[in-house]
């Protein structure tokens, strides 16, 4: 895409069947150990980034650019691709770090009782967890105050083709805790910055709903997020700051299997940033109530996806998404391949969507999902209060496959990639080469080479000690001369 870098985090579920192989808080830790340490595909952090949610050795840098770390809030595996510049770059890296976890359970011989899933949402448990995305994005001092709102109705309503799809819902409760299935954590680090609770109910009256994440958003911006799940979490880091652009933290998001969808994930929410920054973005999608609207469109079973525009006008979500589709066609159809590509795909999703979604299950998640259930369910004779379409669920996103209920989509040809297995083992290695995550992975290759054990490693710069170092302000800069003059110097 035209000038602008953009990465994923995804937070990963895990799910010990075998006691033998320890308890989720161990294996996590195992895992991210075998990989730095085994197998040597990045140097792991030898200081504290942060005392208390990433201490030393809680994770470390990879050879592609990116990281893999332990989240200490729930003690969770979680991986954030290098900077990329280009969808399809990001959605090869982005699969890399399924790869990378999965060949680490294949190698240390845990795969059979122990599977990692990129789904975001604990049926039972009611708990969540995100798979969050990064743009960097032109955040001047009145964003927050009306730019947003022509943000807001494009992110709330994107889930038509950017969900992951779920079985069930949740529902959120601050005043009785009867039915309450969430467990309170052990660890202190669980409650820092929360200022109060909510209890999480299994809410039986939603069969199937379009984003697994919808009903544990309460805010449209937040920066506490803990039990006050945000759309978007203002994030100031000054490593992602560069001139006038700043890290949006986009918080309500999920994991998508499909590499389709998240590659028209991306570049939709990045042509919608340049409509936003050049203020050309329609003027009459602004929401009533943004939060309202990404609920009731998330669960609409009739699939009429009406939202509630700021004037008291309804209008169906897929013409909502259509009013960005025409502007971005309007003014910025042409100027490369990608921005082609994605308002292609947009037009030919909102089509098919209007007309009939189920025409889609080769290219959206959501869709691939609700049709395997539906399969099951008139297969079996069941309904959807059957607790094995939960385990269908999560074994959609399974990372295992030879499990995996979208690996074996894949494998039989029924839906449609945009990244190969080549391009896909080569993100495991080799960073994106047009930003600065290129000189951060040279830089880790030779320190793998030398063993060299001083070292400080951030998004931004590299220290080796106090007269060796290498700031990486620009992160649309590959500092390729800068990384061969440094590299001399080791």
């Amino acid at each position: 895409m035209m000038q602008r870098i953009f990465g994923i985090e995804t937070e990963f579920g895990c799910l010990v069947r075998d006691p033998v192989a320890g308890t989720s808080e161990t294996v996590v830790e195992d895992v991210k150990n075998y990989v730095f340490c085994q197998q040597r595909m990045g140097v792991i952090d030898l200081h504290a980034r942060d005392y208390t949610f990433e201490p030393a050795r809680a994770g470390g840098f990879l050879l592609n650019g990116g990281r893999l770390y332990i989240d200490a809030v729930g003690s969770h595996e979680e991986y954030a691709t290098a900077e990329c510049s280009s969808i399809f770059e990001i959605a090869a890296h982005e699969r890399a770090g399924l790869r990378l976890l999965q060949r680490a359970l294949d190698d240390m011989g845990l795969a059979q009782g122990v599977s990692f899933h990129n789904n975001s949402v604990d049926h039972f448990g009611g708990h969540t967890f995100g798979c969050h995305e990064n743009y960097l994005a032109r955040l001047d001092e009145d964003f927050f105050k009306d730019a947003v709102s022509y943000l807001l109705p494009f992110l709330v309503t994107r889930q038509l083709f950017a969900g992951a799809g779920r079985v069930g819902g949740h529902r959120l409760n601050r005043t009785d805790f009867r039915n309450n299935v969430v467990r309170l954590g052990e660890h202190e680090v669980d409650y820092i910055w929360v200022h109060n609770f909510y209890g999480v109910e299994i809410d039986k009256t939603v069969d199937f709903q379009l984003s697994q994440r919808a009903d544990h958003i309460l805010k449209t911006v937040a920066s506490k997020v803990r039990f006050n799940r945000a759309i978007i979490n203002p994030k100031w880091d000054s490593y992602y700051n560069f001139s006038n652009l700043h890290r949006l933290h986009l918080l309500f998001g999920e994991a998508n299997r499909s590499d389709y969808a998240t590659a028209l994930k991306v570049g939709t929410t990045c042509l919608v940033l340049d409509l936003v920054e050049e203020d050309l973005a329609p003027a009459d999608v602004r929401l009533a109530d943004p939060i309202q609207t990404l609920k009731s469109i998330s669960r609409d079973p009739a699939w009429q996806w009406l939202a509630r525009r700021a004037d008291g006008q309804t209008i169906p979500a897929v013409d909502l998404q259509r009013r960005y589709l025409e502007t971005a066609i309007r003014y910025l159809k042409g100027r490369d391949e990608e921005t082609d590509w994605v308002l292609a795909e947009w037009e030919y999703v909102l089509d098919h969507l209007e007309k009939d979604p189920r025409s889609l299950k080769d290219r959206l998640d959501w869709v691939a999902k609700r049709c395997l259930m539906e399969m099951f369910i008139q297969a079996e004779g069941i309904d959807w209060q059957a607790d094995v379409l939960h385990s269908l669920d999560l074994e959609y996103h399974n990372l295992n496959l030879q499990t995996s209920l979208y690996d074996g989509l894949e494998q039989a040809g029924q839906v449609i990639r945009v990244t190969t297995d080549e391009q896909v083992e080569t993100a495991l290695r080799v960073p994106p080469p047009g930003t600065r995550a290129y000189a951060r992975g040279e830089i880790i290759r030779r320190l793998l080479d030398s063993r060299q054990r001083r070292y400080v490693i951030d998004w931004d710069s590299i220290y080796l000690d106090r007269d060796r170092y290498l700031e990486l302000k620009n992160p649309f800069h590959n500092y390729r001369r800068e990384v061969e003059r440094f590299l001399k110097r080791m």
